[in-house]
Formats: C-alpha cells, sequence, structure tokens
C-alpha cells in the first residue's frame, strides 16, 4: 500500500487510532488495502459485494451507504475524512446480514481492512486488534447519539416540544 499524507490524516481522523502510538499506527498500516472508485460506481450491492469482511474508511471524496434494517430505511453519507461503514459486516461476520448499497457520489479513495487480516494480529500485538476494536465501538455509539439527537430534533418539531421551535 502507498501511504500518503492524506491515508495517514484520514486514520487520524478516524475513531479507528485514537490511542495509538505511532509504532502501532506502523504496524497495523500494511494491513489497509487502497482502493479508488468513480463518481456513480457502486462499492457494494444486495446480494454482490465483493468487500464480503472489510471495513471502509474514506480518505477522500463523497460515499452514500443506504439499507433496510428491519424494515426500517437507513442512509450514511460518508464525506469527511476518516469516516466508517461496513462496521456491522466487520465485526457481525455471518452472523449479522445487511445488505446495503454503497454508492459513490463523488470520485472517492478508500482503505480497506479486511477482519480476517486485523485477526494475524491476535497472537502478536493483541492490544493493536483491541484498540481497532474500541475504535469502532465508540465510532458506532457516536452515530447513535448523532441520530438519536435528530430524531429528538425532528419530535420537537412536529410535537413542538420544549419551546425550541
Amino acid at each position: 500500500m502507498i501511504v500518503n499524507e492524506s491515508i495517514v490524516h484520514a486514520l487520524h481522523q478516524s475513531t479507528l487510532v485514537a490511542e495509538f502510538r505511532e509504532s502501532e499506527i506502523g504496524v497495523l498500516l500494511p494491513l489497509f488495502t487502497t482502493r479508488h472508485y468513480s463518481k456513480g460506481e457502486y462499492i457494494a450491492r444486495p446480494g454482490s459485494c465483493e468487500l464480503e469482511d472489510a471495513l471502509l474508511i474514506l480518505v477522500d471524496g463523497r460515499i452514500e451507504v443506504s439499507a433496510r434494517i428491519e424494515d426500517e430505511p437507513m442512509a450514511i453519507h460518508l464525506k469527511d475524512p476518516g469516516d466508517i461503514a461496513r462496521v456491522i459486516s466487520f465485526v457481525g461476520g455471518n452472523m449479522m446480514k445487511i445488505d446495503a448499497t454503497i454508492e459513490v457520489t463523488e470520485d472517492c479513495t478508500v482503505l480497506l481492512l479486511e477482519r480476517r487480516k486485523l485477526e494475524t494480529l491476535l497472537d502478536t500485538h493483541p492490544v493493536i486488534v483491541y484498540n481497532v476494536m474500541r475504535g469502532l465501538v465508540r465510532f458506532a455509539h457516536g452515530l447513535a447519539r448523532h441520530k438519536s439527537a435528530e430524531t429528538e430534533e425532528l419530535s420537537n418539531y412536529f410535537y413542538r416540544i420544549n419551546g425550541r421551535f
């Protein structure tokens, strides 16, 4: 993998390496694959995803992720370096099957981390694996808090609660 400033910046912007020293980032970096996609391309579609259990981190560009979870539509827009997608597929494996459509809305570069590659560090660098998983939990928690705040704001708007609108 060619490591450039934008890749390192995206990693530092993500929650993935928040607790890492530079030497630990150096151990993790070779596990990533860099891919470039053009506007209009699909990174994944229901029933046809070559990524399987890969975590996706945006380096630059824009991506829209949409899925139906328990019959509810869900969409996430990746627009900032370090934004993450495919967390459930990465940690859930075969246990959690979510068919998402990932469409490139602006030419982009992404980092991909396959779960099996990260697992190669379990015997030699378990703290790195542990801290990656902690970073993913922090990301998921932040996303849940953000969505909860959006829901509360919409509720306040519709029902005119708390005198905010």
